[in-house]
């Protein structure tokens, strides 16, 4: 998520490390493994048991669910912008992780029709965001099965704990979906924990005049007639690359689609604006800048990891944040070209590299805020890294303080809260981790960490742990003071 016009609603609350990092609390990892297929729900006789509601993240401890991994969303949307009425259908590929007599599915509002769990008709039952499916027959561990859930009504808007609004979005001209951190379950049901990611098609009917972007590659439109003979057009995507839930997006406007292409692999690249002189104008900036920032962050951090790039620029009043939806950023306004850097720098960490659980959201943002200082230094010659590192440190950095009196040292970025998960310490403190980091190790060592990052955990799931000992590996030392005194403890280091 890219830090501008963010706003903190709720107080930081400074964290203390109580216990090294890499130990998980008991707690935390019998419930991780419980969400695994481990034990609870069943009655010990090894029997068919309850699939298991949160998979224990330390943030976000309900969000999620156990006992299967998704393979594959298929989801099919009808969309009417006048009434924002939406009638669809998701269909879910997963293969179980325990024998199942009922799973859980994240989902918020919005009415469930129908069920059918390979094809055979499922009960279901609704308790607060959670939608349990009993499917007629219990699903065997390892089975891999196909759950397709319709559903209809009116997608709201959610407001985070942060303060921000994310979900079902309508814009004057449309309406988009954003997912960071819980905002995906307002329109389709799913396993909704970065933990879980999976291939999707999109395909998006919405009226003639109106275009439908989501992420990956377009796999074609047809215009078709409805009952009353009005033509709607039928929009198809697909992204063959896994993703998590909380980067997916649609987005449904008035807008001109620009193509041009990226990267070493001559990627297709989508830029898609609304109408307005700022927004053809910033469509056609962003034009020329994708393939300009991908050719140098692959430099940086290695190959692009996806099969397509682009954006979407939509200006309005209703979202505050741009966001790295995967391959197509959103961005509600013209943004600067550190936040293009910023949301494309996601694309290789957040996207392709994904955080185990919502505490460590810092390799997200600090990554991707050090690209942005990475680009100042290196691009635009204002300020060197180390400059912008001082600045930082010494309070005279905007970002580095907000009005309601939280600053980057109100708590360690390892330790947010679903309040703060989103604040500057995340971002900025995260950033200056990795300086202080690359100071420790040195340029070449620093950039080999961050190639083998990418590469090593490319579409997959990894956390702090992971980040530490491969930055210890390549470094032959122990680096564990560095990382307690800047990642770790919320006081304000004595010393830069």
């Amino acid at each position: 998520m890219g830090p501008m016009n963010r706003t903190t609603e709720a107080a930081s609350r400074p964290a203390r490390r109580s216990a090294p990092y890499r130990l998980l609390p008991a707690a935390l990892a019998l419930a991780l493994v419980a969400a695994c297929g481990g034990g609870g729900g069943g009655d010990g006789d090894g029997g068919p048991e309850e699939g298991g509601t949160g998979v224990g993240d330390p943030v976000f401890p309900t969000l999620g669910n156990g006992g299967y991994d998704v393979r594959h969303y298929g989801l099919t949307l009808d969309y009417e912008p006048e009434g924002n009425d939406l009638d669809a259908t998701a269909v879910l590929t997963a293969r179980a992780t325990k024998d199942l007599a009922a799973f859980t599915l994240d989902l918020s509002g919005l009415k469930v029709t129908s069920a059918k769990v390979d094809g055979k008709p499922a009960k279901t039952s609704r308790s607060g965001t959670k939608l349990r499916i009993e499917p007629a027959r219990p699903l065997a561990k390892g089975r891999e099965f196909r759950a397709e859930i319709a559903y209809e009504g009116r997608p709201k808007t959610i407001r985070d704990p942060d303060g921000d609004k994310e979900g079902w979005i309508e814009t004057d001209h449309g309406a988009v979906g954003l997912g960071e951190p819980v905002g995906s379950m307002a329109w389709f049901p799913g396993n909704h924990h970065p933990s879980d990611k999976a291939t999707y098609d999109f395909t998006v009917t919405v009226p003639k005049g109106f275009t439908a972007v989501a992420n990956g590659e377009p796999k074609g439109t047809e215009t078709v007639e409805d009952e009353d003979g009005d033509d709607w057009t039928v929009f198809r995507w697909h992204s063959g690359e896994p993703m998590a839930s909380y980067v997916t997006s649609v987005a449904i406007g008035e807008f001109t689609v620009l193509k041009t292409t990226a990267a070493a692999r001559e990627v297709p690249v989508y830029v898609a604006h609304a109408a307005g002189a700022k927004a053809e104008a910033a469509g056609r900036h962003m034009k020329e800048m994708v393939p300009k920032v991908l050719a140098w962050e692959e430099k940086l951090f290695g190959p692009y990891p996806f099969a397509s790039s682009g954006a979407v620029v939509d200006p309005n009043r209703y979202v505050g944040y741009a966001l790295e939806t995967q391959t197509k950023p959103y961005y509600p306004e013209p943004p600067r070209d550190e936040i293009i850097v910023h949301e494309l720098a996601h694309q290789w960490f957040g996207n392709s590299v994904t955080p185990r659980t919502w505490r460590d959201m810092w390799l997200n943002e600090g990554f991707a805020q050090y690209a942005e200082w990475m680009w100042e230094a290196r691009e635009q010659k204002k300020r060197t890294e180390r400059q912008i590192f001082d600045d930082y440190y010494d309070g005279k950095d905007e970002e580095s303080r907000s009005k309601d009196g939280e600053t980057i040292w109100s708590f360690p970025p390892a330790y947010p809260t679903a309040e703060t998960i989103s604040d500057r310490p995340v971002y900025d403190r995260g950033a200056m981790v990795l300086h202080k980091l690359r100071e420790a190790v040195g340029d070449d060592v620093f950039f080999d960490i961050l190639r083998t990052w990418a590469r090593d955990h490319r579409y997959g799931n990894a956390g702090t742990d992971d980040f530490i000992r491969l930055c210890e590996k390549k470094a032959g030392k122990d680096l564990g003071g560095l990382f307690d005194t800047w990642l770790f403890k919320a006081a304000k280091p004595s010393h830069r």
